[in-house]
């Protein structure tokens, strides 16, 4: 059995890094972002954010990434294990030194995202200790500054409007008040009424006998894609709606301001329930082909 130890990244672990996560996923079409964001991570750690590795007999064999995400809540990312470092606990080890790191500042949970399709990764998350949280998938409505919806609704402004609306929505129930944490692209954190007005570009509350629909932007980027074009993306914390024609009014919305900020791709996370998934299928909206599952360790008797 080899002999573990954990310690911060450095950049001189890039190569190592770089040799095992070339092919994590040999069955996907999509390869891993590791080696592209690394050496960013070694250079932006800091008090909220702690870069990983782990050695097995004095070779670098792992990574994991923590993230302070707020006061109470951590997130971990990027879990790699070489192969060769594999079924001996490496991947406990990694966890409990990322429990602790984010313990010590307070987090009582953290929380990490699988793709639902990553059975690997789904088995080693529970069993280093996370629970089921939710999951969720992408709604990825087309940008078109003339998008129009045959419904009474109507766009108003208003975060105070969204906020009241998202309180006492499904999807915030399914969600676990989960949406799109504003730093980390892939991340998931509470939204909170402040976070609402802080963070968001732009609030979009669907009002006509009341509010019925919300959603936020909360960023737009360029992004070069797998043939190397750059495109403009534009990012939706979370979407939330009462029925089809609210639906209707909000995914338009969502294609006018998307087309506002010049984007050519958007990306809006929605609940995976069986009623939001077909909802923006019935009404038009493109969708990821699979949902991703967010899971989640209580860190409280760890404080």
């Amino acid at each position: 059995m080899p002999e573990f130890s954990v310690r911060q990244a450095r950049l001189s672990d890039y190569e190592a890094v770089a040799g095992f996560t070339a092919d994590t996923w040999p069955d996907q079409a999509t390869g891993d972002y590791i080696p592209r964001v690394f050496e960013q991570w070694v250079e932006s750690d800091g008090p909220d954010q702690r870069t990983f590795v782990l050695e097995a007999d004095g070779e670098v064999a792992g990574l994991l990434q923590g993230v302070m995400l707020s006061p109470y809540e951590a997130w971990a990312q990027g879990m790699r294990v070489a192969p060769a470092a594999r079924g001996h606990g490496a991947s406990r080890r990694m966890n409990d030194r990322v429990f602790d790191w984010a313990a010590e500042r307070g987090a009582t949970v953290c929380r990490n995202m699988v793709f639902s399709w990553n059975m690997a990764g789904l088995g080693t998350s529970r069993s280093v200790g996370y629970d089921p949280g939710t999951e969720f998938r992408w709604a990825l409505p087309t940008p078109d500054a003339d998008a129009t919806a045959e419904t009474d609704h109507r766009v108003v402004e208003s975060p105070d409007a969204a906020w009241t609306y998202w309180t006492r929505s499904d999807a915030n129930a399914a969600l676990g008040g989960l949406a799109l944490d504003v730093d980390e692209p892939w991340a998931l954190a509470t939204l909170t009424r402040e976070r609402l007005a802080r963070d968001a570009e732009r609030v979009l509350a669907i009002q006509n006998d009341g509010t019925e629909a919300f959603t936020f932007r909360l960023r737009h980027y360029d992004r070069e894609n797998e043939d190397g074009e750059e495109l403009t993306w534009a990012e939706y914390g979370v979407a939330a709606w009462a029925d089809v024609p609210a639906a209707r009014g909000l995914f338009a919305a969502i294609q006018r301001d998307a087309a506002s900020v010049g984007a050519d791709q958007t990306r809006v996370l929605l609940p995976e329930t069986p009623r939001h998934v077909t909802d923006a299928v019935h009404i038009g909206s493109g969708v990821s082909e699979d949902p991703d599952f967010v899971l989640e360790a209580d860190l409280s008797t760890r404080n």
